[in-house]
């Protein structure tokens, strides 16, 4: 029984994950993130379940892999995965919802003081042998603005509490019980774009969410605003924010994700007041190594125990 992995970070910082699937009877093929069909498919007849990071999980690799029971996104976003092909296929789709919560969240803090505090341009001013004296903004005090109250969006709140930030949330689906208990105020989606002063996005990409923050919507906040993305890339109209930060719109962005990954050049990289990164928000060693366990016993629990495997994302 044959369990492909492209996931470059599966079991990266510790075998266990590598070593309960053998124990299983299981034999781990590991091919690269970017793998072609072509190298995948001399294996695909024999495969049973798969590990994926950013594969592109369609009709035509399916077509192929007539023994597939399980497809586990090594993550939480499966907008790689036909989820309508793999349902008609009577195969399990399941993620890791929030084994990595307080990496993502830590990651978006991170950028909303870097973006607020000019770290990377001091950084890079002060190693060209320059002293720069950069008046920045604060953060203690400030609105964030929260679109996406689910893991990782409630992490991030609870952080903020820690800066003495009015937190405000908007979500399709309100919890609205957490929010009472950490004094978080669900408003409007135009309330919190014209009154935050840090927007974060923690939202999957779906056809209600994609280019959520075009130009119109970019017009609608403060000028001394901040957007942060760590959610998906089409969440935001890369050129619609390109343009935004040219016209000194908001004062600035930060991205972890972007429309098409990897990235090697975008104008918005040529832009002081934006700060790319490359995809890393949940890349930590405790975060990897849950995710990895958490794989592979969904495939032990839907393989060799016949159950049906946690957080699976379409229903059979």
């Amino acid at each position: 029984m044959k369990v492909i992995c492209t996931s470059p970070s599966f079991a990266k910082y510790d075998d266990q994950p590598i070593r309960d699937l053998q124990a299983q009877g299981f034999e781990l093929i590991a091919l690269p993130a970017d793998a072609p069909l072509s190298a995948l498919a001399p294996h695909l007849p024999e495969t049973v379940a798969m590990i994926v990071a950013f594969t592109e999980i369609n009709e035509a690799l399916l077509a192929l892999a007539p023994q597939l029971k399980i497809v586990c996104k090594h993550g939480v976003g499966v907008d790689n995965i036909d989820l309508n092909a793999t349902q008609a296929r009577e195969i399990f789709v399941t993620n890791v919802p929030d084994a990595n919560k307080h990496a993502v969240a830590d990651f978006a803090f991170a950028l909303i003081l870097n973006a607020a505090r000019q770290v990377t341009t001091a950084a890079t001013e002060t190693r060209a042998g320059n002293w720069p004296r950069i008046f920045a903004t604060d953060v203690y005090g400030k609105t964030l603005g929260i679109i996406g109250l689910g893991n990782i969006g409630k992490q991030v709140a609870l952080r903020a509490s820690g800066f003495a930030m009015r937190v405000i949330a908007f979500d399709f689906y309100p919890d609205e019980k957490f929010a009472a208990e950490h004094n978080i105020e669900f408003v409007t989606l135009d309330e919190l774009t014209g009154q935050s002063d840090f927007i974060t996005l923690h939202t999957p990409l779906t056809d209600e969410t994609r280019n959520l923050f075009n130009a119109a919507r970019l017009r609608r906040m403060k000028k001394t605003a901040f957007l942060i993305n760590v959610s998906r890339g089409g969440v935001v109209s890369e050129t619609d924010l390109c343009q935004a930060l040219l016209d000194n719109v908001i004062a600035g962005a930060a991205a972890d994700v972007f429309d098409h990954e990897p990235l090697t050049e975008h104008p918005l990289f040529s832009l002081p007041n934006f700060i790319p990164t490359s995809h890393i928000a949940g890349y930590t060693d405790g975060a990897i190594s849950a995710i990895g366990e958490r794989c592979v016993q969904q495939i032990i629990q839907c393989i060799k125990q016949q159950q049906r495997p946690p957080n699976v994302m379409n229903a059979l």
